[in-house]
């Protein structure tokens, strides 16, 4: 039986079928974004890897906020989108830049001593997509989500990328259960961490070269619902999103999804790297210092509206959102149109899709007596019964600010008062 989470995938199927043969058509239309260089430090195996622009796709800005080598989705914009991000809108995480791989040299190397044979297995890119494959309706977000608001609504700046709350997209994702790979692989009761590995350029923070970006897995996780993904709704991964194959790992902090995926450790022991133990860490003045590294991700909502929007007054309005949480589907959320004064529940547009977003929406016809700025606001709760708090506890990174957001508007005159 399929793992919790898996998605029926033959309806799919049959409507967006993606053949092995349209496939091998889309990766030789791309030239420039597969050359190859056959670099790969030892030892994962032939790879054919070269450097290209930070992010290799558009980033329209009314799309997207562009944030030094990151691009995250403008809400704004997405207002009328559908339940899944496209591809070409889908926000960008880099830690260095994307990589330009071959899918013909690529391949996937599978070792370590929690396999009955260490030196393990070597899948190809064909062989990956001959395996049995399961499609996945999930969210991807980002672990600093939402860090620009420790500073503009708490007074607590933190370090790293200033993301608004638009690091994170929902996209079907169709590949192989990570399970059926370590069972190939020869997995041995004792194996207790996995750690999968990317071919993006090696991360070098404080002058120190930290190696590729690696983030271990519990073997728990890893038979439970991790998938290796080669499409994206219905298309051969984007280079930006992690072609060849990439990790897809639900409702966990989008460090754990590796990009551009070469290499996975499976030991029978704990692993570790700098992605587990001095990042994606909780510190700070109220966090002890051995807080575990982070997992799931907490309850969030965003409204489709632009930041400072004017809304005209006596007409009516409706206002859209979307709500998610990393643990369990949303089952309420809760608008205020008077920075928290009052609330009046949303109507939820449910699709039941696990632990991707929920769509809502809230009909509003503000009065004259309401002209002049107001702060909007949304709050979620999941079917675990976490609510979004007004504010959350300080940590030096930014991680996981998961509070309400005050979304700030005018109301504007009346029609006949223009």
């Amino acid at each position: 039986m399929p793992a919790a989470g898996w998605n029926d995938e033959a309806a799919y199927d049959a409507e967006r079928a993606v053949s092995r043969r349209r496939v091998l058509q889309l990766l030789a239309a791309a030239p420039p974004l597969l050359a190859t260089s056959g670099w790969l430090p030892p030892p994962a195996g032939a790879q054919a890897v070269q450097a290209a622009p930070t992010i290799v796709k558009p980033l329209p800005p009314e799309w997207f906020n562009v944030l030094g080598t990151n691009a995250e989705m403008r809400w704004d914009a997405f207002r009328g989108q559908g339940f899944t991000v496209p591809n070409e809108r889908f926000f960008v995480r880099n830690h260095t830049s994307t990589p330009a791989i071959d899918a013909e040299s690529w391949r996937l190397q599978v070792f370590g001593s929690g396999l009955r044979r260490p030196e393990g297995i070597s899948l190809s890119y064909r062989d990956l997509r001959r395996m049995r494959s399961r499609t996945v309706i999930e969210a991807v977000e980002c672990a600093g989500n939402g860090r620009r608001f420790f500073r503009d609504q708490q007074g607590t700046p933190a370090a790293g990328t200033s993301w608004s709350l638009g690091a994170i997209g929902v996209a079907r994702w169709k590949g192989v259960p990570l399970a059926d790979i370590l069972d190939r692989a020869g997995l041995r009761p004792t194996a207790v961490d996995v750690m999968p590995e990317g071919l993006d350029a090696t991360v070098v923070s404080g002058g120190v070269d930290q190696g590729h970006v690696r983030r271990p897995l519990p073997v728990g996780k890893a038979l439970d619902d991790v998938l290796v993904a080669y499409e994206m709704n219905g298309e051969p991964l984007p280079p930006d999103h992690g072609f060849p194959a990439r990790l897809v790992v639900p409702g966990w902090v989008g460090i754990a999804s590796i990009k551009w995926l070469g290499r996975i450790e499976v030991a029978d022991q704990p692993l570790f790297s700098p992605w587990n133990t001095t990042s994606y860490r909780m510190t700070g003045p109220t966090y002890p210092p051995d807080s575990p590294p982070l997992t799931t991700q907490l309850v969030k909502s965003a409204f489709e509206l632009p930041w400072d929007a004017t809304l005209p007054a006596g007409e009516r309005t409706v206002l859209h959102g979307r709500s998610w949480s990393g643990v369990a589907p949303i089952r309420r959320v809760d608008v205020s149109l008077d920075d928290g004064a009052t609330w009046r529940p949303a109507h939820l547009h449910h699709s039941d899709r696990g632990r991707s977003w929920t769509r809502w929406s809230v009909p509003w016809t503000p009065r004259s007596g309401d002209a002049g700025p107001r702060r909007l606001i949304a709050r979620a709760t999941d079917r675990t019964g976490a609510t979004q708090p007004a504010t959350v506890p300080f940590n030096d990174a930014g991680y996981q600010f998961w509070a309400t957001v005050r979304h700030p508007i005018t109301v504007g005159g009346t029609r006949a008062d223009r």
